[in-house]
């Protein structure tokens, strides 16, 4: 560019002096002018072609925004992303939910059952029994809306299956498992609707029992009540997190069994107390560590008498490779059949106006191995154990029962699962001894 400018005056002072210069030179001067001429020219061409260039060069560059231009590029964007929300709000006006589930089908076989496809407790008297079903199927339906109350986001979820029937091809009912309505800002949240309870949100993983919440009267208090429940949650660094959670919980109370003359005096259901605070911590980019203590305390009106329900819990999860998973749960209380825990023996009537609780102790644990993303192996164990002194005018009461066994999950698609499970399901009866039953599953599952 500089070159260009200095070689432009010169230009110019030629083609001003020109005509006089054409009177004064000879024909062979006028020669040398003529190919000075060109040659300037041919140096003029140049000019132009580097000039060309440099301006491409220059337009290539990135230029540093004003102030002024920078502010307009973050007003742009902020249009831009206004836009997009409201598009994504009224498409989900328009088709509001989602449709999740599982085409679940299991054949089974038990070696001592009295007509369950999966007992929780092993009986006094029974046969071996078998079968096929797919009653275990469920559907569910979830949403998610706009921006609502103080900038927080509502969704809901309602799921569903068809245990409630007996498996006869006009008898298979819906039933109702969980159902939530949750409002979700960005350190708190709220729910009303039906779930686990609070201090018991794991499930060991099965597909053979999905009805019930796997080991259903070995450790797991799994019944699923309605519920409203806050939960606060707070950072404590980069790698360490709180969440509190406490809420009301309805409890069951027709769970626990009672001689059939104080069944009007029993009040259906109450309304418990229940806290979860769980410490978690993450190590990594894949091992990560949970533990979470919780409680529960309500009362059940039988016979003119209030029996206290209360109990501490502590569950966990803990992955110390990302390949390797261990969870479970550990309680302590008294009076738990009002929380699902299969053995119905929450407390004891004695004589006309006195109820005693029955105090209990139990909990389950599970092993999870990723041997390949195909394959997915599961070793679980769970026991309840109600005290014996407790139980002593109780006729056919359960000492304690347990329940240990092993699954695996092989992906055969992206949707399809299939499990084969084996299990057994130890119960000690007081003056009766042990019973055992075994069980064995194969299921095909297709998630949709």
């Amino acid at each position: 560019m500089h070159t260009y400018r200095r070689k432009f005056p010169r230009l110019l002072l030629l083609a001003g002096l020109s005509p006089g210069l054409a009177a004064a030179q000879s024909p062979a001067e006028w020669k040398q002018v003529l190919e000075r001429l060109e040659r300037l020219e041919q140096q003029n061409q140049a000019l132009r072609n580097e000039v060309r260039a440099l301006q491409q060069q220059m337009a290539a560059a990135p230029i540093p925004p004003t102030p002024h231009a920078a502010q307009e590029t973050l007003e742009i964007h902020g249009r831009r992303i206004e836009e997009l929300a409201q598009v994504k709000v009224e498409a989900s006006n328009r088709l509001p939910l989602r449709v999740t589930g599982m085409a679940l089908f299991n054949s089974y076989w038990n070696s001592s059952s009295s007509g369950s496809d999966y007992p929780t407790t092993a009986p006094l008297s029974a046969r071996s029994f078998g079968g096929a079903t797919l009653r275990q199927s469920m559907i569910g339906l979830e949403f998610q809306g706009p921006e609502t109350v103080w900038g927080g986001k509502v969704r809901g979820s309602l799921n569903m299956d068809f245990f409630a029937g007996t498996g006869a091809a006009l008898n298979s009912l819906f039933r109702i498992r969980t159902a939530a309505i949750e409002l979700d800002w960005k350190s708190r949240s709220f729910l009303v609707g039906q779930e686990k309870p609070i201090f018991s949100p794991r499930d060991p993983a099965s597909l053979a029992q999905v009805g019930v919440s796997p080991l259903t009267g070995a450790g797991n208090l799994w019944l699923w009540q309605p519920q409203a429940r806050f939960e606060q949650r707070f950072t404590l660094g980069e790698q360490t997190a709180l969440r509190a959670q406490v809420g009301l919980f309805q409890t069951s109370e027709t769970s626990a069994s009672l001689p059939s003359p104080f069944e009007p005096t029993l009040a259906p259901r109450r309304p418990a107390l229940q806290g979860r605070f769980e410490l978690s911590r993450t190590f990594g980019e894949t091992a990560r560590i949970e533990i979470a203590p919780g409680f529960h305390t309500s009362s059940t009106h039988v016979a003119g008498d209030s029996v206290p329900s209360d109990l501490v819990s502590v569950d966990w999860l803990a992955t110390p490779w990302r390949r390797l998973e261990f969870t479970g749960i550990f309680f302590s209380g008294r009076n738990l059949a009002n929380l699902g825990t299969g053995l119905r023996q929450g407390f004891t009537v004695l004589g006309d106006r006195e109820a005693i609780p029955v105090h209990a102790r139990g909990g389950w644990a599970q092993l999870a191995f990723e041997a390949t993303r195909r394959l997915r192996f599961h070793f679980f164990a769970g026991q309840h154990d109600d005290r014996n002194s407790d139980l002593l005018f109780r006729g056919g009461a359960i000492a304690k029962n347990q329940a240990y066994g092993a699954n695996f999950f092989y992906r055969l698609a992206p949707n399809v699962v299939m499990s084969l499970e084996a299990a057994q399901v130890r119960t000690t009866y007081i003056g009766s001894g042990n019973r055992l039953n075994r069980h064995y599953d194969l299921a095909f599952a297709y998630l949709f």
